[in-house]
């Protein structure tokens, strides 16, 4: 599956214009958001994931601090997924119940599905992997079913791990976007409750809760970089797959700083660059990229964004990368051989692909236009969320032992 394409980019001009009326972020404000992580700091799991600074690895590229936030750690579940899944799961059984969501932690929602006698749901959702796993749990805690369709190729770890949660998974012979259409068909056919972390025409509501949800991680990490008593980021760099995650941190900072919010940049695998592509037209359509989406950074492997997510992502992020998978691969093997001082971070494809972005940037000469653009120096504060661990410990290892996806020269 090797790669030698190059990086290719797209700057966004109209993100730092004044005069540009952009899409409003209200519902990440300050107080939004700090409800979204009140409602997960009611799972007996809950506890903020680490925040790793990297020392080491800041002085080699010649930064002045880099951080890297660790989601393999949340919720024991190596991914960040369940934080939109469980918080879309509870507005949902909240707008049933007719209750405050603040008023009632989500186990309540058990006795509540109980007393009504609603104790036989159905929610469906399609998967990379790590969402759906996400909804298996969030459904098991409240004692419903729960089925999860994923794309061919999908890592039999992944598989497994949704049904530990007790949930029926099905590998379809089709790609990401397909799974999706045919997960909400399954949906309406069995009276089902479809929670999907994308978005279209008619079908909002559940997608913008999910965002909403994603906010946890964006609210603990500036508690925690104001905590260590570091300056705020001057970038983000963010991957996306249909742009939820992206989106929904972009948005968060956004709101937070306005115009002084940090550069981001928005990174997508080469094979499945639907944010890119959107970008790169620029012509006020989404755009869809089509085919088997064959990638490693399987969990970036979607082609048609949330149209919510991109008209965000469109207004305030300043650069858009499309990278090919030795990109992913060298930050993976960055993060699990750390320079002196420096912690091991396990991040997985889908994690790692802006740290090794970032090293190419910053390492290579014919870079030097992007670097000048998005401003990167000695006085740079750089963050980078590793969104999943080794969800495919098989394909983890092939590119830690194996050397898969080398870095041409």
């Amino acid at each position: 599956m090797e790669n030698r394409s190059p990086i290719r980019w797209v700057s966004n001009d109209r993100a730092r214009k004044d005069n540009y009326e952009r899409v409003v972020v209200k519902d990440f404000s300050e107080d939004m958001v700090k409800g979204v992580r009140d409602f997960h700091r009611g799972f007996a799991e809950y506890s903020p994931t680490p925040l790793h600074r990297l020392d080491g690895l800041a002085r080699y590229l010649g930064v002045k601090g880099l951080w890297v936030k660790d989601e393999s750690q949340r919720f024991g579940l190596n991914a960040f997924k369940v934080l939109g899944g469980s918080y879309a799961i509870g507005r949902y059984m909240a707008e049933l119940y007719g209750v405050q969501m603040g008023n009632v932690p989500f186990e309540r929602f058990k006795e509540l599905t109980g007393a009504a006698g609603d104790g036989n749901m159905l929610f469906v959702t399609a998967t990379d992997g790590n969402h759906g796993r996400g909804i298996a749990w969030a459904a098991n805690r409240l004692g419903q079913r729960s089925v999860i369709f994923l794309p061919r190729g999908s890592a039999e770890a992944r598989v497994r791990n949704i049904q530990k949660e007790g949930a029926k998974a099905h590998v379809l012979d089709m790609n990401y976007d397909d799974a999706v259409r045919y997960a909400r068909d399954y949906a309406d056919r069995n009276n089902g409750i479809f929670v999907q972390d994308t978005a279209w025409e008619g079908y909002t509501e559940i997608p913008g809760w999910i965002m909403q949800g994603y906010s946890t991680i964006a609210h603990e990490l500036t508690e925690q970089l104001e905590a260590g008593g570091a300056d705020k980021p001057t970038h983000l760099f963010l991957q996306a797959g249909v742009g939820s995650f992206a989106a929904s941190i972009q948005a968060f900072f956004a709101e937070r700083y306005g115009t002084y919010r940090p550069v981001t940049a928005i990174v997508e695998p080469d094979r499945a660059d639907c944010i890119f592509k959107c970008a790169q037209e620029d012509d006020g359509k989404v755009h869809t990229v089509v085919g088997d989406l064959d990638t490693i950074m399987a969990g970036l492997a979607c082609g048609e964004p949330n149209t919510v997510a991109w008209e965000i992502l469109r207004d305030y992020s300043d650069m858009f990368f499309s990278c090919p998978d030795y990109v992913a691969a060298r930050g993976t093997r960055i993060l699990a051989n750390p320079l002196s001082g420096d912690p091991l971070i396990v991040s997985g494809e889908s994690g790692s692909v802006g740290v090794g972005l970032l090293s190419l940037l910053l390492e290579r000469e014919e870079y030097g236009d992007v670097v000048r653009l998005l401003d990167l120096n000695r006085d740079s504060n750089v963050v980078f969320i590793s969104t999943e661990g080794d969800t495919d410990p098989v394909g983890y290892r092939k590119i830690i032992w194996d050397g898969l996806c080398p870095t041409p020269r």
